[in-house]
């Protein structure tokens, strides 16, 4: 997990590469929600596709992740309303643009937080990212150097570089 302003990774072994804007939701070791803040959830689309046992390669690896710019306290903000948006920037110029409400989505953040507790014993809580429906359809993969900004109307705004996350070539 990088912070805001870090350089979030994208997999060489990847063809397809797409940030995922999120709230980021923190939850204590009661599963209570007790913050927000930003989440960039980057997923290397070509290795999910190939098989949906994949996922967790695709999901889960170096920068893969990015939070921030803060934790915003749950009883200080309401983001259920809020819009969701992502800017992405290559050499100065917007090659996509998008955004969501939070209020579509099917479960509330407090839904999936208990979800997450229910079997999973986390006695230091955890964060969550909640999903998106934000997502640059092909041809867009992402490239080194490309900026990507995410917004959530209360909560902040998260601005990473993504680099290219160094592989050692072993193939399955």
């Amino acid at each position: 997990v990088v912070p805001h302003q870090g350089e979030a990774g994208i997999r060489a072994d990847s063809d397809w590469n797409v940030p995922e804007p999120e709230l980021a939701v923190l939850s204590n070791s009661r599963a209570e929600v007790v913050a927000y803040a930003c989440g960039n959830d980057l997923s290397s689309r070509s290795i999910e596709g190939e098989n949906a046992l994949y996922l967790p390669q695709a999901k889960v690896y170096d920068r893969s992740c990015s939070i921030g710019p803060v934790a915003v306290l749950a009883w200080s903000c309401d983001p259920s309303r809020a819009a969701v948006s992502m800017r992405i920037e290559r050499g100065g110029a917007e090659v996509f643009a998008g955004s969501a409400r939070i209020s579509d989505m099917v479960r509330r953040p407090a839904e999936l937080v208990r979800v997450l507790h229910a079997s999973y014993p986390l006695p230091e809580g955890a964060w969550l990212l909640t999903g998106t429906s934000i997502v640059p359809p092909p041809p867009y993969t992402c490239e080194a150097s490309d900026v990507v900004t995410i917004e959530i109307d209360g909560v902040g705004r998260l601005v990473n570089r993504l680099v290219r996350v160094p592989h050692s070539g072993a193939t399955a």
